[in-house]
């Protein structure tokens, strides 16, 4: 599908709420204010007032990367990642037919041009995003695939999908190969039939943060 003219900027992620379940069995996150407006008068002069929030999350909440560090210690965190790793890649759409299955192998990258991308792999699944059905069944990559994508030296990897990997083989294929070879991933994206198949940038920029290697990011693809 291609977006209007006027779009420019395409917004992938999701919104994060208070209590939004993401992952099943990671709780949902707390937002609240650490000091309210009401509170905040007293700071300041007359009609003056600020709201200072507070959230209390675990990091795989919402639209979010895994670095390195996700599944490796020793490898890099948020902090150490490059900005040329997250942000303005050239991106392209990989389209899942409806009726493809749950795996997505390396046929469907046949004949593309992949080196240097954002590879965001559009099942369709984000429609079932709040639902019980988006935590069961939901489209993963195989280990052809995700070894095709390396050898194509892609820069990034992302999927409208629970989990990039198949969350009953414990090995975790997906996440292994690509992080090991320092490729982001970008799961719980959205929205990916506003992008076109390819002619955009791709920015997945989480906040700097010292030993965490997974964290939230507001996606989005600039027309180019």
């Amino acid at each position: 599908m291609k977006p209007l003219a006027s779009e420019k900027f395409i917004d992938v992620s999701h919104i994060v709420e208070d209590g939004m379940i993401t992952y099943p069995g990671l709780p949902g996150p707390v937002i609240g204010e650490h000091l309210s407006r009401a509170d905040s008068r007293s700071h300041y002069a007359p009609g003056t007032e600020f709201q200072i929030g507070s959230i209390k999350m675990v990091a795989n909440t919402g639209t979010y990367l895994d670095a390195p560090f996700h599944r490796f210690a020793g490898r890099k965190d948020l902090s150490e990642l490059p900005l040329a790793s997250l942000a303005d890649l050239d991106g392209i759409v990989i389209r899942i037919q409806p009726n493809a299955g749950r795996a997505v192998d390396a046929s469907v990258f046949t004949g593309q041009d992949l080196e240097g991308k954002a590879v965001l792999i559009h099942t369709g699944w984000s429609a079932h995003w709040g639902t019980e059905k988006y935590i069961q069944g939901h489209p993963f990559l195989t280990e052809d695939a995700v070894n095709h994508l390396v050898a194509h030296k892609v820069a990034l990897v992302g999927i409208d999908s629970l989990n990039i990997d198949d969350t009953a083989d414990g090995r975790r294929p997906a996440h292994t190969t690509l992080l090991d070879n320092d490729i982001p991933i970008v799961e719980h994206l959205t929205k990916l039939d506003k992008l076109p198949d390819q002619g955009f940038r791709f920015f997945a920029v989480p906040v700097k943060v010292k030993g965490l290697g997974s964290f939230p990011v507001r996606a989005f693809g600039i027309m180019e």
